[in-house]
């Protein structure tokens, strides 16, 4: 999950559970003002640890070193009682009405497991039993970036805030509204550059949705009598609903790429359903047989192929490149055995170019969902005729 939202998912539970205030309210700093700030940067912390890829030109940090010992289960107690002591004596010294120590270790345990958690969901995969196990569970729930599951968590808040005064809720909601009405047109913009293009009826009933959450009880006057944490109680329930709505589409999608598994009498070695952009229906389904790897692509708001017969199913095969001695030598080396420690479909392909041989090893997990583009996680290795490499690294497309 991107930061940001991490950022928005701590405030949300800040105020629907502990009775958190806006992070930058027009009055002094007190308890509700504390227990939101704690909440956030609890939720935001974990993915400090890329800072120290600015310190560093080692590009396999990403796999080794991000969500690994600050996404820790195991440290979670540690960082609970260090960030909440911090807290606790800052709060002392300059005389605010902050919580109690327990209470502040409470915000902060919240915290930071709802970054681990919403890591979890998402398929990337996070090292929670770190430093102990370095193994990445990954629930293959939500899309690394979900615009979805961020407005859900995001707009209640918005509303709580513009209608928390009944003196200003018209002016504070028109303003909400003009600031957000282009969000979908934007996200529609980035999402056709990647490949995932929203259908224009999606962005027509976005915009809609827009105006009805934030015009129609301004207009109506109900908007200022529904509670401030009633508002983002219902953020996080449907938060919460949406979840469980994906985690079901994720059950029903891994169901049908074991049928097509099943189906082909594939020798399986790894297999996943994993969620594409822009939609919840759309599913990536990968299986690792062992000379290479299946892809079908999913739409859940298709009927099911028969378990029978899998010739209706849409399917590419992405094949090992034939062992060789360059790829032998490739694959010996420390970086490339990191990488597939990291990769959980990984592909090797093999071709010259001139005197050099090139090797390059692609995780499928991350989609290549343009045609027209290479795999977006590709490690490549040059080597010269004489067995000598060249060169290695990610490609940078």
């Amino acid at each position: 999950m991107d930061t940001i939202t991490h950022g928005i998912a701590g405030a949300l539970i800040s105020k629907a559970v502990f009775r958190g205030a806006d992070l930058f309210p027009p009055f002094q700093v007190d308890k509700r003002r504390i227990i939101t700030w704690t909440l956030v940067l609890g939720a935001i912390f974990p993915d400090s640890d890329v800072l120290r890829d600015f310190f560093s030109s080692n590009d396999l940090l990403m796999l080794t070193w991000h969500r690994s010992i600050t996404h820790s289960l195991i440290l979670l107690p540690i960082w609970t009682l260090l960030f909440a002591s911090a807290t606790f004596l800052i709060a002392r010294s300059r005389k605010w009405d902050a919580p109690s120590f327990p209470m502040l270790c409470l915000y902060w345990f919240v915290g930071i497991l709802s970054h681990i958690f919403l890591d979890l969901v998402t398929t990337y995969g996070t090292m929670i039993w770190s430093p102990f196990k370095w193994s990445r569970p990954a629930w293959d729930i939500l899309f690394i970036v979900d615009f979805t599951f961020t407005a859900i968590l995001l707009v209640p808040q918005l509303m709580a805030w513009a209608f928390e005064d009944p003196d200003h809720s018209r002016r504070r909601a028109s303003i909400m509204w003009l600031i957000f009405t282009p969000a979908p047109f934007l996200i529609a913009k980035i999402a056709e550059k990647v490949g995932a293009p929203i259908s224009d009826a999606s962005i027509l009933v976005a915009t809609l949705l827009l105006a009805v959450l934030f015009l129609l009880p301004a207009l109506l006057g109900w908007g200022h009598k529904v509670d401030y944490a009633i508002w983002n109680r219902a953020g996080l329930a449907l938060a919460t609903a949406y979840l469980l709505a994906c985690t079901f589409a994720h059950f029903t999608a891994l169901q049908r790429v074991r049928q097509f598994a099943a189906g082909e009498n594939l020798q399986v070695q790894s297999l996943g359903a994993l969620p594409l952009p822009p939609s919840l229906w759309h599913w990536d389904g990968l299986v690792r047989a062992p000379r290479g790897v299946y892809e079908i692509r999913l739409d859940l708001s298709q009927r099911s192929a028969s378990p029978a017969s899998t010739e209706s199913i849409e399917r590419t095969y992405y094949p090992d490149a034939p062992s060789n001695q360059f790829i032998d030598t490739a694959r010996a080396l420390p970086a490339v055995k990191i990488f597939f420690w990291f990769a959980r479909f990984p592909v090797t392909r093999y071709h010259r170019e001139g005197t050099e041989a090139v090797v390059e090893f692609s995780d499928l997990r991350f989609p290549k969902i343009r045609p027209d583009r290479p795999a977006s996680f590709t490690y490549q290795v040059r080597i010269s005729s004489e067995g000598q490499v060249l060169s290695q690294g990610f490609l940078r497309r």
